[in-house]
């Protein structure tokens, strides 16, 4: 290896799958203490890509160029929930660099600057870089399909080495109308959600990526884990941008809140 060859693989930024979490996650000290030290462990990045399962929109599309409103996309919240600030600088050169890399013949990548960022990329991300200091692009996810979001990935790869966190950000398990609303985040999770996290977790360890993609037939309880698909289908941006070979990958957070599994992974 050269020493650029070197220098750019040492440098390179991790890509990260997490579970966001509902606008309550800033309640929970624990979990948000989590979010913070990861932050903290990895390298400080350029900027932050992120893909939310909130936001499926084809051809691929890009939004929040510049700092505009977040996008409050729930309901039934206490008020102070849409009080929430997060005045992350835009990205416009990030959005070309993305157009770049993932504009084909016939696929063109869409800019939406009016678009801010939803919930599930600055819930999190209020967390892990509270001074909204670092800029934010968000990606919407244009299909559900595992393989193609693979490719999607692989083509962003090179961003790593430019200094850009590549974040799916979705919910490990999710189903909101069979989860356990308990008078605690803590309580034992339904016995769906804890198969299905456990099998997860060891598809990842292993890096079978085969069997991932075709989770609800693979995985048990796969149908009631995900009824739909979209807050698993950012992790397959995410192990896409990653190289299978020769990185380090790890869960960073697990454990459950309300019976969902909050499992979420960093590779590299």
């Amino acid at each position: 290896m050269d020493e650029t060859s070197r220098t750019a693989r040492e440098d390179r930024m991790p890509v990260v799958y997490l579970s966001h979490g509902a606008p309550p996650l800033a309640d929970d000290r624990e979990w948000k203490s989590q979010l913070a030290d990861w932050a903290r462990a990895m390298p400080r990045p350029k900027a932050i890509l992120v893909v939310s399962a909130h936001w499926e929109s084809a051809p691929a599309t890009v939004g929040a160029t510049s700092t505009v409103p977040l996008v409050y996309d729930f309901w039934g919240f206490p008020e102070r929930y849409y009080e929430v600030q997060y005045p992350a600088p835009g990205a416009p050169w990030l959005a070309e660099r993305v157009a770049g890399l993932l504009a084909v013949p016939g696929e063109p990548v869409r800019n939406d600057p009016s678009r801010g960022l939803d919930h599930g990329a600055y819930v999190p991300l209020v967390e892990m870089y509270p001074q909204a200091d670092v800029p934010v692009l968000q990606l919407s996810l244009p299909t559900l399909d595992p393989e193609r979001l693979l490719v999607t990935g692989a083509r962003l790869a090179p961003l790593r080495d430019e200094g850009v966190l590549i974040m799916g950000s979705g919910f490990f398990t999710h189903n909101l109308q069979a989860m356990r609303l308990s008078p605690t985040p803590e309580a034992a999770p339904p016995s769906w959600s804890a198969e299905f996290d456990q099998w997860g977790g060891e598809a990842l360890a292993r890096w079978d990526l085969d069997s991932l993609m075709d989770f609800q037939n693979k995985a048990p309880a796969g149908h009631l884990a995900h009824p739909r698909t979209e807050h698993f289908a950012p992790l397959f941006v995410t192990l896409g941008a990653a190289s299978a070979e020769g990185e380090a990958r790890r869960t960073v957070i697990d454990g459950f809140w309300y019976g969902l599994a909050k499992r979420s992974v960093q590779v590299g």
